[in-house]
């Protein structure tokens, strides 16, 4: 069976989340259709699928989660990545995201931990003829320096604070949203770079993700959990 006869029975699913996202108060009609471009089944380990199209945060192996689409909605559309920006993403995960930041941006470049992950991410995105999206196993809080500066930066994992090694990447002006707080509840925090000068805003409170682990976030030594 093909992967567009898999999709086929995904689709309905596909569209009542989209309808609930909209509920949620995503009104974005642009990041409404990139989600209706992408089959998040695809993305997920096959023994989740009944559950691949609910809104909320899936298992995805390896203590990590799929972050809720709603909550992925509201990345988008607070950065609004263009198609001639780029953009880097800590924390590949499931590639989903991902996979709606390729269909947005110009290029995206992906930095994640666990390399079996990546792996899985990158077959899915390769199912999607996704050719602008380059993976990194890798300490996503160092980033990728090669490719910087980042017009957008996007952090899938909730850090302590700002790494000063991501912020570093971002572009002057670039935009760059970060879970910024404790390893069990967060702030979701905007950051801005304009003229030399960084602003901070948080857009979302009471939010939570898995921790980011990395040299300039939460260790693996300090018991704090995976990223």
């Amino acid at each position: 069976m093909g992967p567009r006869s898999l999709d086929d029975q995904f689709v309905g699913y596909r569209r009542r989340l989209i309808e609930q996202i909209r509920r949620q108060g995503i009104s974005d009609l642009e990041v409404l259709q990139i989600f209706d471009q992408v089959p998040r089944h695809i993305f997920l380990p096959q023994g989740v699928w009944p559950r691949a199209y609910e809104d909320a945060p899936i298992p995805i192996g390896y203590g990590q989660t799929a972050s809720q689409p709603s909550l992925q909605a509201l990345y988008l559309t607070l950065l609004k990545p263009t198609p001639d920006e780029k953009v880097l993403e800590i924390g590949t995960g499931s590639g989903y995201l991902t996979a709606l930041l390729g269909l947005m941006a110009d290029r995206v470049y992906s930095v994640e931990r666990v390399r079996e992950l990546s792996a899985r991410a990158r077959s899915a995105l390769d199912t999607l003829t996704l050719h602008n999206v380059a993976l990194l196993v890798g300490d996503g809080t160092i980033g990728w320096r090669k490719y910087a500066p980042f017009d957008v930066i996007v952090v899938s994992a909730a850090s302590p604070s700002v790494p000063q090694a991501i912020l570093e990447q971002l572009a002057d002006p670039g935009r760059m949203l970060i879970p910024v707080g404790a390893r069990d509840l967060q702030e979701l925090v905007m950051v801005r770079k304009q003229d030399g000068e960084v602003t901070e805003e948080v857009v979302a409170d009471a939010v939570t993700f898995v921790p980011l682990l990395g040299r300039y976030a939460w260790t693996p030594e300090s018991g704090e959990g995976g990223q």
